[in-house]
Protein backbone atom coordinates (compact mmCIF):
# COMPACT_ATOMS: atom_id res chain seq x y z
CA UNK A 1 0.00 0.00 0.00
CA UNK A 2 0.91 3.47 -0.97
CA UNK A 3 2.14 5.19 1.59
CA UNK A 4 0.55 8.80 2.52
CA UNK A 5 0.92 11.66 5.34
CA UNK A 6 -2.69 10.68 7.41
CA UNK A 7 -4.14 7.11 7.53
CA UNK A 8 -7.30 8.37 5.66
CA UNK A 9 -5.48 9.71 2.54
CA UNK A 10 -5.86 6.84 0.35
CA UNK A 11 -9.48 6.52 1.35
CA UNK A 12 -10.39 9.75 0.65
CA UNK A 13 -7.91 9.80 -2.66
CA UNK A 14 -9.65 6.83 -4.59
CA UNK A 15 -13.44 8.64 -3.47
CA UNK A 16 -11.58 11.84 -5.19
CA UNK A 17 -10.92 10.15 -8.38
CA UNK A 18 -14.23 8.61 -9.24
CA UNK A 19 -16.47 11.42 -8.54
CA UNK A 20 -16.80 14.71 -7.06
CA UNK A 21 -20.45 14.77 -5.86
CA UNK A 22 -22.24 18.43 -7.14
CA UNK A 23 -24.31 18.88 -4.39
CA UNK A 24 -24.17 22.26 -2.32
CA UNK A 25 -21.99 20.83 -0.14
CA UNK A 26 -19.32 18.08 -1.76
CA UNK A 27 -16.52 18.30 0.59
CA UNK A 28 -18.79 17.42 3.46
CA UNK A 29 -20.56 14.79 1.57
CA UNK A 30 -17.11 13.45 0.50
CA UNK A 31 -15.92 13.16 4.42
CA UNK A 32 -19.06 11.36 4.93
CA UNK A 33 -17.64 8.66 2.81
CA UNK A 34 -14.19 8.26 4.96
CA UNK A 35 -15.12 9.22 8.19
CA UNK A 36 -14.32 12.80 7.98
CA UNK A 37 -15.25 15.77 8.94
CA UNK A 38 -15.95 19.09 6.49
CA UNK A 39 -13.44 21.15 7.61
CA UNK A 40 -10.83 17.69 8.03
CA UNK A 41 -11.69 17.04 4.19
CA UNK A 42 -11.20 20.51 2.82
CA UNK A 43 -7.88 20.74 5.22
CA UNK A 44 -6.90 17.19 4.24
CA UNK A 45 -7.41 18.28 0.03
CA UNK A 46 -5.52 21.89 0.29
CA UNK A 47 -2.69 19.75 2.03
CA UNK A 48 -2.37 17.01 -0.38
CA UNK A 49 -2.62 20.08 -3.27
CA UNK A 50 0.37 21.57 -1.68
CA UNK A 51 1.97 18.10 -1.21
CA UNK A 52 1.32 17.90 -5.51
CA UNK A 53 -0.23 14.71 -4.68
CA UNK A 54 -3.71 16.53 -6.33
CA UNK A 55 -3.27 18.09 -9.59
CA UNK A 56 -6.05 19.61 -9.94
CA UNK A 57 -10.07 18.92 -9.33
CA UNK A 58 -12.10 19.74 -12.38
CA UNK A 59 -14.26 18.84 -15.19
CA UNK A 60 -12.77 15.58 -17.13
CA UNK A 61 -14.37 16.33 -20.44
CA UNK A 62 -14.71 14.19 -24.04
CA UNK A 63 -12.57 16.31 -26.30
CA UNK A 64 -14.55 14.66 -29.86
CA UNK A 65 -17.88 14.93 -28.26
CA UNK A 66 -17.07 19.01 -27.20
CA UNK A 67 -16.27 19.02 -31.39
CA UNK A 68 -12.30 18.95 -30.82
CA UNK A 69 -10.23 16.87 -33.49
CA UNK A 70 -7.37 15.50 -31.40
CA UNK A 71 -4.25 12.69 -31.66
CA UNK A 72 -1.35 10.98 -30.56
CA UNK A 73 1.08 12.08 -32.24
CA UNK A 74 4.71 9.91 -32.44
CA UNK A 75 7.90 11.94 -33.43
CA UNK A 76 11.56 10.64 -34.57
CA UNK A 77 13.89 13.45 -33.23
CA UNK A 78 17.72 13.14 -33.32
CA UNK A 79 18.55 12.79 -29.60
CA UNK A 80 20.99 15.73 -29.40
CA UNK A 81 17.71 17.83 -30.32
CA UNK A 82 14.92 15.99 -28.48
CA UNK A 83 14.92 18.86 -25.47
CA UNK A 84 14.57 21.79 -28.28
CA UNK A 85 11.96 19.74 -30.07
CA UNK A 86 9.62 19.22 -27.59
CA UNK A 87 9.85 22.71 -26.04
CA UNK A 88 8.86 24.01 -29.50
CA UNK A 89 5.85 20.99 -29.44
CA UNK A 90 4.71 21.92 -26.04
CA UNK A 91 4.20 25.72 -26.60
CA UNK A 92 1.27 24.39 -28.63
CA UNK A 93 -1.69 25.29 -26.12
CA UNK A 94 -3.45 22.43 -27.29
CA UNK A 95 -0.44 20.09 -26.37
CA UNK A 96 -1.70 18.26 -23.16
CA UNK A 97 1.32 15.55 -23.08
CA UNK A 98 4.44 15.44 -24.27
CA UNK A 99 7.07 12.55 -22.94
CA UNK A 100 10.31 10.90 -23.83
CA UNK A 101 10.11 7.52 -24.32
CA UNK A 102 12.50 4.70 -25.01
CA UNK A 103 11.83 4.01 -28.46
CA UNK A 104 13.16 5.07 -32.23
CA UNK A 105 9.79 7.44 -32.63
CA UNK A 106 11.27 8.98 -29.24
CA UNK A 107 8.82 12.10 -28.38
CA UNK A 108 5.16 11.43 -27.96
CA UNK A 109 2.27 14.15 -27.45
CA UNK A 110 -1.26 14.71 -27.56
CA UNK A 111 -2.87 17.43 -29.19
CA UNK A 112 -6.52 18.77 -29.60
CA UNK A 113 -7.39 21.34 -31.96
CA UNK A 114 -10.66 23.29 -31.26
CA UNK A 115 -13.47 23.09 -34.44
CA UNK A 116 -12.73 27.00 -34.96
CA UNK A 117 -9.47 26.21 -36.35
CA UNK A 118 -8.68 27.39 -39.99
CA UNK A 119 -5.55 25.57 -39.70
CA UNK A 120 -7.25 22.17 -38.51
CA UNK A 121 -5.31 18.94 -37.39
CA UNK A 122 -3.10 17.46 -39.57
CA UNK A 123 -1.76 21.03 -41.12
CA UNK A 124 -1.19 22.06 -37.44
CA UNK A 125 0.89 18.57 -36.80
CA UNK A 126 2.25 19.21 -40.47
CA UNK A 127 3.50 23.16 -38.79
CA UNK A 128 4.91 21.37 -35.29
CA UNK A 129 6.91 18.75 -37.79
CA UNK A 130 8.41 21.24 -39.60
CA UNK A 131 9.29 23.98 -36.80
CA UNK A 132 10.75 20.81 -34.46
CA UNK A 133 12.94 19.41 -37.33
CA UNK A 134 11.68 16.48 -36.15
CA UNK A 135 12.81 13.51 -38.74
CA UNK A 136 9.46 11.56 -38.94
CA UNK A 137 5.68 12.05 -37.60
CA UNK A 138 2.92 9.92 -37.41
CA UNK A 139 -0.01 10.91 -36.46
CA UNK A 140 -2.33 8.02 -34.15
CA UNK A 141 -5.56 9.15 -34.10
CA UNK A 142 -7.88 7.11 -32.11
CA UNK A 143 -10.00 5.10 -34.22
CA UNK A 144 -11.81 2.94 -31.60
CA UNK A 145 -12.05 3.95 -27.93
CA UNK A 146 -12.17 1.12 -25.63
CA UNK A 147 -11.40 2.23 -22.79
CA UNK A 148 -10.63 5.78 -20.63
CA UNK A 149 -10.38 6.65 -17.74
CA UNK A 150 -7.19 6.95 -14.79
CA UNK A 151 -7.92 5.45 -11.40
CA UNK A 152 -4.55 4.97 -9.45
CA UNK A 153 -5.11 1.99 -7.00
CA UNK A 154 -4.19 4.29 -3.72
CA UNK A 155 -5.69 2.02 -1.65
CA UNK A 156 -3.25 -0.74 -2.51
CA UNK A 157 -5.80 -3.65 -3.05
CA UNK A 158 -5.78 -4.54 -6.98
CA UNK A 159 -3.17 -7.19 -8.80
CA UNK A 160 -1.75 -6.64 -12.28
CA UNK A 161 -4.24 -9.01 -13.80
CA UNK A 162 -7.17 -7.69 -11.94
CA UNK A 163 -10.63 -7.01 -13.84
CA UNK A 164 -12.96 -4.36 -14.17
CA UNK A 165 -15.69 -3.19 -16.74
CA UNK A 166 -14.64 0.13 -18.93
CA UNK A 167 -16.19 3.37 -17.42
CA UNK A 168 -16.06 5.10 -20.49
CA UNK A 169 -15.70 3.91 -23.67
CA UNK A 170 -16.97 4.50 -27.69
CA UNK A 171 -20.24 3.55 -25.87
CA UNK A 172 -20.60 6.76 -23.92
CA UNK A 173 -19.96 8.78 -26.49
CA UNK A 174 -22.54 10.96 -28.23
CA UNK A 175 -22.41 12.72 -31.92
CA UNK A 176 -20.66 15.91 -31.50
CA UNK A 177 -23.20 19.08 -31.48
CA UNK A 178 -22.23 22.48 -31.80
CA UNK A 179 -22.13 24.28 -28.41
CA UNK A 180 -24.36 26.96 -27.30
CA UNK A 181 -22.93 29.81 -25.73
CA UNK A 182 -24.19 29.32 -22.50
CA UNK A 183 -22.65 25.48 -22.60
CA UNK A 184 -19.44 27.18 -23.89
CA UNK A 185 -19.29 29.10 -20.56
CA UNK A 186 -20.19 26.27 -18.61
CA UNK A 187 -17.06 24.32 -20.08
CA UNK A 188 -14.76 27.38 -19.49
CA UNK A 189 -15.89 27.69 -16.25
CA UNK A 190 -15.82 23.54 -15.05
CA UNK A 191 -12.62 22.75 -16.62
CA UNK A 192 -10.92 25.45 -13.84
CA UNK A 193 -9.15 23.77 -10.83
CA UNK A 194 -11.96 24.03 -8.28
CA UNK A 195 -12.00 25.92 -5.32
CA UNK A 196 -11.88 23.81 -1.96
CA UNK A 197 -14.11 25.73 -0.68
CA UNK A 198 -17.35 24.53 1.65
CA UNK A 199 -19.68 25.37 -1.59
CA UNK A 200 -17.84 25.77 -4.44
CA UNK A 201 -20.52 24.58 -7.20
CA UNK A 202 -22.84 27.28 -5.82
CA UNK A 203 -20.43 29.94 -5.96
CA UNK A 204 -19.54 28.87 -9.43
CA UNK A 205 -23.25 29.18 -10.05
CA UNK A 206 -23.26 32.32 -9.26
CA UNK A 207 -20.25 33.38 -11.19
CA UNK A 208 -22.36 32.31 -14.21
CA UNK A 209 -25.60 34.09 -13.40
CA UNK A 210 -27.23 30.97 -12.83
CA UNK A 211 -28.81 29.10 -9.96
CA UNK A 212 -27.22 26.40 -8.82
CA UNK A 213 -30.30 24.08 -9.70
CA UNK A 214 -29.76 24.85 -13.21
CA UNK A 215 -25.84 24.38 -12.88
CA UNK A 216 -26.57 20.99 -11.63
CA UNK A 217 -28.79 20.35 -14.74
CA UNK A 218 -26.21 21.02 -16.89
CA UNK A 219 -23.48 18.92 -15.37
CA UNK A 220 -25.87 16.11 -15.36
CA UNK A 221 -27.00 16.07 -18.72
CA UNK A 222 -23.27 16.84 -20.09
CA UNK A 223 -22.91 13.76 -17.94
CA UNK A 224 -25.20 11.60 -19.38
CA UNK A 225 -24.79 12.77 -22.92
CA UNK A 226 -20.87 11.36 -22.40
CA UNK A 227 -19.63 15.18 -23.18
CA UNK A 228 -18.25 15.32 -19.90
CA UNK A 229 -16.45 11.69 -18.59
CA UNK A 230 -16.41 12.63 -14.74
CA UNK A 231 -15.96 15.81 -12.20
CA UNK A 232 -13.18 13.93 -10.37
CA UNK A 233 -9.71 14.45 -9.08
CA UNK A 234 -6.11 13.75 -11.08
CA UNK A 235 -3.51 13.13 -9.90
CA UNK A 236 0.50 13.25 -10.18
CA UNK A 237 1.25 9.46 -10.40
CA UNK A 238 4.68 9.64 -9.06
CA UNK A 239 3.82 11.53 -6.13
CA UNK A 240 0.66 9.09 -5.62
CA UNK A 241 3.24 6.17 -5.71
CA UNK A 242 2.98 5.44 -9.08
CA UNK A 243 6.75 5.11 -10.62
CA UNK A 244 6.20 3.75 -14.02
CA UNK A 245 4.32 3.67 -16.88
CA UNK A 246 3.74 1.94 -19.90
CA UNK A 247 2.55 2.83 -23.08
CA UNK A 248 2.22 -1.24 -24.51
CA UNK A 249 1.88 -1.19 -28.18
CA UNK A 250 0.87 -4.31 -29.79
CA UNK A 251 0.30 -5.69 -33.71
CA UNK A 252 -3.39 -6.81 -33.85
CA UNK A 253 -4.98 -8.34 -36.46
CA UNK A 254 -4.71 -6.36 -40.04
CA UNK A 255 -7.95 -5.25 -41.34
CA UNK A 256 -9.99 -7.22 -39.27
CA UNK A 257 -12.41 -5.49 -37.35
CA UNK A 258 -14.26 -7.85 -35.44
CA UNK A 259 -11.04 -9.49 -34.07
CA UNK A 260 -9.66 -6.06 -33.20
CA UNK A 261 -12.88 -5.54 -31.17
CA UNK A 262 -12.79 -8.52 -29.37
CA UNK A 263 -8.71 -7.98 -28.11
CA UNK A 264 -9.37 -4.74 -27.73
CA UNK A 265 -12.50 -5.55 -24.90
CA UNK A 266 -10.23 -7.60 -23.39
CA UNK A 267 -7.17 -5.96 -23.03
CA UNK A 268 -9.53 -2.91 -21.80
CA UNK A 269 -11.18 -5.22 -18.73
CA UNK A 270 -7.37 -5.19 -17.14
CA UNK A 271 -7.88 -2.58 -13.95
CA UNK A 272 -4.26 -2.03 -14.65
CA UNK A 273 -4.75 -0.71 -18.25
CA UNK A 274 -6.27 2.97 -17.66
CA UNK A 275 -6.28 3.65 -21.57
CA UNK A 276 -7.12 1.33 -24.67
CA UNK A 277 -7.00 2.43 -28.35
CA UNK A 278 -7.32 1.43 -31.66
CA UNK A 279 -5.08 3.42 -33.73
CA UNK A 280 -3.62 3.48 -37.57
CA UNK A 281 -1.04 1.79 -38.30
CA UNK A 282 2.28 2.26 -40.88
CA UNK A 283 4.87 0.77 -42.81
CA UNK A 284 6.77 1.95 -40.11
CA UNK A 285 4.65 1.32 -37.21
CA UNK A 286 2.96 -2.00 -37.56
CA UNK A 287 1.35 -1.53 -33.70
CA UNK A 288 -2.40 -1.06 -33.54
CA UNK A 289 -3.26 -1.52 -30.41
CA UNK A 290 -2.62 0.85 -27.70
CA UNK A 291 -2.57 0.16 -23.94
CA UNK A 292 -1.68 2.78 -21.06
CA UNK A 293 -0.77 1.33 -18.05
CA UNK A 294 0.43 2.49 -14.59
CA UNK A 295 2.27 0.94 -11.43
CA UNK A 296 4.68 1.28 -8.91
CA UNK A 297 7.56 0.12 -10.56
CA UNK A 298 8.22 -1.33 -13.80
CA UNK A 299 7.89 -4.94 -12.80
CA UNK A 300 4.03 -4.33 -12.24
CA UNK A 301 3.75 -2.91 -15.83
CA UNK A 302 5.58 -5.80 -17.04
CA UNK A 303 3.30 -8.60 -15.31
CA UNK A 304 0.48 -6.88 -16.53
CA UNK A 305 1.22 -6.50 -20.07
CA UNK A 306 2.78 -10.30 -19.43
CA UNK A 307 -0.52 -10.97 -18.48
CA UNK A 308 -2.11 -9.20 -21.74
CA UNK A 309 -0.16 -11.26 -24.00
CA UNK A 310 -1.37 -14.12 -22.45
CA UNK A 311 -5.01 -13.17 -22.36
CA UNK A 312 -4.89 -11.95 -25.92
CA UNK A 313 -2.34 -14.34 -27.93
CA UNK A 314 -0.59 -11.36 -29.01
CA UNK A 315 3.05 -12.19 -29.82
CA UNK A 316 4.45 -8.66 -31.09
CA UNK A 317 4.52 -5.57 -28.88
CA UNK A 318 6.58 -3.36 -27.10
CA UNK A 319 6.71 -1.94 -23.59
CA UNK A 320 7.34 2.04 -24.62
CA UNK A 321 8.52 3.65 -21.04
CA UNK A 322 8.49 7.33 -20.91
CA UNK A 323 12.02 8.85 -19.41
CA UNK A 324 11.25 12.18 -19.28
CA UNK A 325 7.95 14.51 -18.65
CA UNK A 326 7.64 17.56 -21.03
CA UNK A 327 4.14 18.52 -20.28
CA UNK A 328 0.95 17.22 -18.93
CA UNK A 329 -1.70 19.66 -18.11
CA UNK A 330 -5.57 19.41 -18.93
CA UNK A 331 -6.47 20.48 -22.25
CA UNK A 332 -8.08 24.78 -21.79
CA UNK A 333 -11.30 24.19 -24.04
CA UNK A 334 -12.31 27.29 -26.22
CA UNK A 335 -9.52 29.45 -25.07
CA UNK A 336 -8.11 32.33 -26.38
CA UNK A 337 -4.69 30.68 -26.41
CA UNK A 338 -5.80 28.63 -29.74
CA UNK A 339 -6.02 31.06 -31.97
CA UNK A 340 -3.20 33.01 -30.92
CA UNK A 341 -0.90 30.27 -31.79
CA UNK A 342 -2.83 29.88 -35.65
CA UNK A 343 -2.34 33.93 -35.63
CA UNK A 344 1.50 33.78 -35.29
CA UNK A 345 1.73 31.10 -37.48
CA UNK A 346 -0.39 32.94 -40.02
CA UNK A 347 1.87 32.30 -43.26
CA UNK A 348 1.22 28.54 -42.65
CA UNK A 349 -2.42 29.03 -43.87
Amino acid sequence: MTAFTHPQDAALLGLLQVAVPFTAHPFAELGEGCGLSEDETIASIKRLKSERVIRQISAIFDTRSLGYASSLVAAKVAPDRVDEAAAIISAHPGVSHNYLRNHEFNLWYTIAIPPTSRLGLEKTVEVLHRESGSLSTRLLPTLKLHKIGVRFDVEGDSRPDDQVAPAYSDKNRSATQELSAGEIAFVRALQRDLAVTPSPFVDLAAELGLPFERLRQMHDDFLASGRMRRFAAVLHHRKAGFGANAMGVWAGPQGDAEALERIGAVMAGFRAVSHCYERPSYADWPYNLFTMIHGKNEADCEQTLAAIAEATGLGEWQALYSSKEYKKVRVRYFADADAAWEAAHADAL
